[in-house]
């Protein structure tokens, strides 16, 4: 657990409101809490299902591109993202997908666990995850910010059992690195959150101008 094994390449730069991100190996050794920290995989990919709200046949697609360790990403989970889903994605207008990114072990820990509860209970995890981010995150050590993850999922109706099978699945570790870095090489993502709307790449903005930026689309 105290080993740092290539995730990320250095500190993580908090600048201009936003968390940017170099990419260094996508190893997975290292990366879990559990019994596959102590090992390496070569096995097969598992296939990465794309989480998203709203109608799939929208109008307005936007991705968001997300880490769960990012406080502006929190920030943005806990009001605009409200008000976008109750204006916007509740009312068939906007298909609103999510993609997380990687900074670091906890996020990648995060997405595991929210992925553990399935597509019914991504989103609901996720927002554990973001309110409770000080909370989890607070110690900086390994070992208690897996426990405190373990804890959100089981608040979120999950077995011990089925915690310590998502946590330590190597395959679907390493799956979910190539998967992002794949994406976020595609989209141009640098910083958290980001959004690509119907194509084009946005950065973090006020609701105020993202429902513009909507409405606009709309009209």
């Amino acid at each position: 657990m105290n080993r740092l094994l290539g995730l990320v390449a250095g500190a993580v730069l908090l600048a201009g409101g936003a968390y940017y991100y170099s990419t260094q190996s996508n190893s997975t050794a290292g990366l879990l809490p559990g019994a596959a920290n102590a090992q390496s995989t070569t096995a097969d990919s598992v296939e990465i299902q794309e989480m998203f709200l709203g109608s799939e046949t929208a109008p307005i697609t936007v991705v968001e591109y997300a880490s769960y360790t990012c406080p502006h990403c929190a920030r943005f989970h806990e009001g605009a993202f409200k008000q976008l889903k109750t204006d916007f994605i509740d009312t068939g207008k906007v298909k609103f997908v999510y993609r997380e990114v990687y900074f670091d072990r906890p996020g990648l820990w995060a997405s595991m666990l929210a992925r553990c509860g399935g597509e019914t209970r991504f989103f609901g995890i996720s927002d554990m995850l973001y309110s409770q981010q000080r909370q989890w995150t607070a110690s900086g050590d390994p070992a208690q910010i897996a426990e405190a993850l373990r804890k959100i999922g089981r608040t979120a109706g999950m077995d011990d059992a089925t915690l310590d099978a998502c946590l330590t699945d190597a395959t679907k570790a390493q799956s979910l690195i190539a998967w992002f870095e794949e994406n976020a090489a595609e989209d141009g993502i640098r910083s958290t959150p980001s959004f690509i709307i119907d194509g084009k790449l946005h950065s973090n903005m006020a609701y105020s101008e993202f429902a513009e930026l909507l409405n606009d689309k709309l009209n």
